[in-house]
């Protein structure tokens, strides 16, 4: 486990970060550390913008417009591993939950695909992009996942690369264990995970998505999953068996 600093306030920001640079904040940004945190000029926080590494900066300015100082660099910037993540979207709490989840577990991409039997079909994007920011700034994480607009599955499936592996999630699949279904899988090959909605595929989802050409057809245990507890369960057997847990 990297030696992550966690006492010290971490803070994404999107600008360039270098020794000597200086960054300021916006008014949210501001608020945060002088009202809701009362930090004083000169304190340290750490900050990361997913492409430079994380740094060391101090901060500095009046009350209302902060700016930071950037001194050193204390971690090199990682990369991220090519683990995508495709779902039906949920409501607005659950779907928060799932996406901070998904970044905890190092998705490196989140797609929201629109299937047949979802209850939902609007995704505030923006609001995907904050809750990805602040799991990465909670969690010590440098590289944030792509959020990709929401697309039919069926559009999904037909741009699909064929060098990707799926590992599909069904609750009708017959497979009994999924650690072995799993291993069929080259360590570290592109990947993606795709958990339904909890109506279920559609039978002609279902048979496109066994057409492609390396595709995994995983069942979860033999409990019906809610798709944000599905979300954490696949990422985590993901990761064990042929991701960056190993």
């Amino acid at each position: 486990m990297p030696d992550y600093d966690f006492r010290t306030t971490r803070l994404y920001v999107d600008a360039p970060l270098h020794d000597g640079a200086v960054v300021a904040l916006d008014r949210s940004q501001s608020h945060y550390l002088r009202r809701v945190l009362r930090l004083k000029d000169g304190q340290a926080i750490l900050v990361f913008n997913g492409r430079d590494g994380e740094w060391r900066a101090a901060l500095e300015g009046g009350t209302r417009q902060v700016a930071l100082r950037v001194t050193n660099r204390t971690r090199p910037q990682t990369t991220a591993g090519d683990l995508h993540y495709l779902f039906a979207p949920l409501k607005s709490a659950r779907l928060d939950y799932m996406v901070q989840k998904a970044v905890e577990m190092g998705v490196s991409q989140l797609r929201p695909v629109l299937t047949q039997h979802a209850q939902i079909a609007r995704v505030n994007l923006d609001r995907m992009r904050a809750n990805a920011i602040e799991a990465a700034e909670q969690c010590g994480i440098l590289c944030l996942p792509e959020i990709a607009a929401p697309v039919p599955l069926t559009r999904a499936l037909a741009a699909w690369r064929p060098e990707r592996h799926l590992v599909f999630c069904d609750e009708a699949a017959d497979v009994a264990d999924p650690l072995a279904a799993l291993a069929t899988v080259p360590r570290h090959a592109p990947l993606a995970v795709l958990i339904g909605p909890e109506g279920g595929f559609a039978p002609d989802e279902r048979a496109a998505l066994l057409k492609l050409p390396r595709v995994v057809r995983l069942a979860l245990g033999p409990r019906i999953l809610r798709a944000d507890t599905a979300a954490v369960a696949a990422l985590g057997l993901v990761q064990a068996v042929i991701g960056d847990w190993r």
